[in-house]
């Protein structure tokens, strides 16, 4: 079925991804798996290609596409070489800058929305500590205030892009015992004195996404750093979190949709008993419920992407286009898995990546049991 959610400017754009990857990205992205790291060259290639900064104004080097649509292409190309690249390249492009733009002050922007854009310097987001990993209100992280500045002390955990960051915002508590009510967010550059990271995560899948371990022990930043309202963190990030779940619904969507397509591929040409093992009525009535599943579940992502284009997507339709994706994808990939039989099991093959890959799906962004919970209570419950 043709998708209707995208005019000729954002298929324009599509062209000039696929472009980019075809350049940038295909001839070494198997090197970034073994090295377990998306190199600085990359960073800095996609920001003269002008996708690091959609999300960001013109006067800061950014495009300003003001348009969803415009992220969603860009997810969607890069979901389709694997997994990694639209998680780390949307944790920097797609997540972080919102905060910047609309809260950070001159002094901040200034200073990091050029490098952003440009790919000089790589951006990364601090929420998941060891205690806290969906329930942000628990976060212990400190931020004690002194004078015109910021003590912060505390660690993080789980952080996309951690590893190579050169700016982190992070979510500290400034208000001891009061929950959600008490959380502030800080632009925190990574030179700082007692700003150190712990070893690079070994991660069952999506190794070129270096993922690491943050650590505070009196880091001090200047008020001016501060992103947003004193205390008004939690409500920032509930803000923003939609526009991270629906970009990770684009792409856990994206990445299953192209191995499916390979799939099919594989199936058509594998043979057993020789005929194409596609043409098992078994294995052809499994593609048929996986197309469908697929093309029924994009329907509604697009919908959602249409939605959140025009600021109207609710934070609980994000939550539904999430886990259900998210679920869709894993589904879609195991069946991929099997249907390429020992083969599958191989890491030479794509399908086997991938599969390790998407696992973690359900897990950030918020779990898919928070995102059914946030749903159970949007029905009164």
């Amino acid at each position: 079925m043709r998708r209707r959610i995208y005019d000729e400017d954002h298929e324009a754009f599509r062209e000039s991804v696929r472009a980019f990857v075809r350049r940038e990205v295909l001839p070494d992205v198997e090197d970034w798996a073994a090295d377990k790291a998306i190199p600085r060259s990359f960073w800095r290639a996609a920001g003269a290609q002008g996708l690091l900064g959609l999300e960001i104004p013109v006067e800061y080097g950014g495009a300003d596409a003001q348009d969803f649509r415009f992220n969603a292409v860009l997810m969607e190309e890069l979901a389709a070489v694997n997994a990694a690249l639209p998680s780390s390249v949307g944790i920097h492009a797609d997540i972080v800058p919102p905060y910047l733009v609309k809260l950070a002050g001159a002094e901040v922007r200034d200073r990091w929305l050029p490098r952003i854009s440009s790919g000089e310097a790589v951006a990364a987001i601090a929420m998941t500590e060891p205690g806290a990993g969906s329930d942000l209100a628990a976060i212990t992280t400190s931020a004690v205030a002194d004078g015109d500045r910021f003590r912060i002390n505390g660690s993080k955990t789980y952080i996309t892009n951690g590893y190579g960051a050169d700016l982190v915002v992070v979510a500290a508590r400034t208000t001891p015992a009061a929950g959600a009510k008490g959380i502030s967010l800080f632009a925190v550059p990574t030179d700082l004195p007692g700003f150190s990271r712990g070893r690079k995560l070994d991660k069952i899948g999506q190794p070129e996404a270096d993922t690491a371990e943050l650590f505070f022990e009196d880091v001090v930043v200047p008020a001016s750093h501060l992103v947003g309202e004193l205390d008004k963190g939690f409500g920032h990030m509930m803000t923003w979190l939609p526009q991270e779940r629906i970009s990770a619904a684009v792409t856990n969507l994206a990445h299953a949709r192209q191995l499916l397509t390979e799939t099919i591929d594989y199936a058509k040409e594998r043979k057993a008993f020789r005929q194409p093992i596609g043409s098992f009525q078994a294995n052809k009535f499994l593609l048929a419920e996986l197309v469908t599943r697929v093309e029924v579940t994009q329907a509604y992502v697009d919908q959602c992407v249409l939605a959140h284009a025009e600021h109207e997507l609710t934070p609980v339709d994000a939550a539904k286009a999430k886990w259900w994706t998210a679920e869709v994808q894993n589904q879609v990939l195991d069946h991929c898995l099997q249907l390429h039989g020992g083969a599958g099991y191989m890491n030479e093959y794509r399908i086997a990546r991938a599969w390790r890959d998407a696992r973690v799906t359900k897990i950030w962004a918020g779990s898919n049991e928070i995102m059914k919970e946030l749903i159970g209570r949007d029905l009164g419950f």
